[in-house]
């Protein structure tokens, strides 16, 4: 049973941010000034299936690191904004792209830069440690920190709640 309390099933579109959310928060540097992130298996894994079963899943990020998008487009992600400033254009770009409404759509961020999107989505949801600002706005608050599984949390949730978790393909990548 979902800990969401929103039709889960209306939602046809999962938008992450990145860092913070699908990476932890301390984000170790690379000697060339470049940061380097981990990433949880679990998130990826739900991230791929959740593809699989026809969600858009979109990323929108301050970040340019390469290997970020080179991680998402590998699970099969094929939205990826990377760089993005003001992440509410970012945000009305995918939605009017995969003609959504904000209702259908589930977003998880972390920090200040996310609230004008989480205010727009209809399902605002953020990782355990998320910034108050973002707790106070979020309709769900996983119970896992960013970069350890919060990811997992919503899609599988979503997943579940469409009657697609753990049938047909979803026991391989």
């Amino acid at each position: 049973m979902s800990t969401i309390d929103y039709p889960l099933a209306k939602i046809r579109a999962i938008v992450f941010d990145v860092d913070g959310v699908l990476s932890g928060t301390t984000v170790p540097l690379h000697p060339s000034g470049e940061p380097m992130r981990t990433v949880n298996i679990k998130d990826g894994y739900a991230i791929q299936l959740a593809v699989k079963r026809g969600l858009h899943i979109g990323i929108i990020t301050g970040g340019r690191t390469e290997a970020v998008r080179k991680r998402f487009e590998a699970l099969g992600v094929p939205d990826i904004y990377m760089g993005s400033a003001v992440k509410i254009h970012d945000y009305r770009d995918f939605r009017d792209k995969h003609g959504l409404l904000d209702e259908e759509i589930l977003y998880m961020g972390d920090d200040v830069p996310d609230l004008e999107v989480l205010g727009a989505c209809g399902l605002p949801c953020c990782p355990h440690d998320a910034a108050p600002e973002v707790r106070a706005v979020a309709r769900y608050i996983s119970h896992c920190d960013g970069g350890f599984g919060c990811g997992r949390d919503v899609v599988e949730q979503v997943l579940k709640a469409r009657g697609e978790w753990m049938v047909g393909d979803a026991f391989g990548w």
